[in-house]
């Protein structure tokens, strides 16, 4: 699978973690950022792996910040992104069953790492059911073309 990825400097130890589990599990990994954790604005990352997973050149998007909170924010601001920052596998789990969420947002200051490795392992693992879920995408998509 093809995954863009990218933190602010809050999140910038987590995001090198989740990378190296990433490719050693055969994953295309783009980083997109931040390289170091001098201070950054969180919402420049998010619009870059958001960007790129809408246009198609990523499969799917991970963005680190302090809490996730705000590059979800920021990642939800693009058309046909459907950012998530689940607290837990369950969570994980169904935002890809319903949602067919395509952007993970996570906190590097509010989740421990095994939890983190947890929530990446079955969101990526994860399909869409599709089937009535589809429709309620169908209704968020016209929403954004509003």
């Amino acid at each position: 699978m093809k995954i863009a990825i990218a933190a602010d400097h809050a999140g910038f130890r987590l995001k090198q973690n989740v990378t190296d589990r990433l490719e050693a599990a055969g994953h295309r990994v783009f980083d997109m950022g931040t390289n170091t954790e001098a201070s950054c604005d969180y919402p420049a990352y998010a619009v870059e792996v958001s960007q790129a997973v809408a246009r198609g050149e990523a499969d799917r998007g991970i963005l680190v910040c302090g809490t996730g909170l705000g590059m979800c924010i920021a990642a939800n601001k693009v058309a046909g992104i459907r950012a998530v920052g689940p607290c837990d596998v369950s969570q994980a789990e169904m935002s890809r069953r319903h949602n067919d969420a395509n952007v993970l947002c996570l906190g590097s200051r509010s989740l421990a790492p095994e939890r983190v490795h947890e929530i990446v392992d079955i969101w990526l693992a994860t399909g869409f059911e599709g089937g009535r879920h589809a429709r309620r995408l169908e209704l968020i998509a016209e929403l954004e073309a509003k």
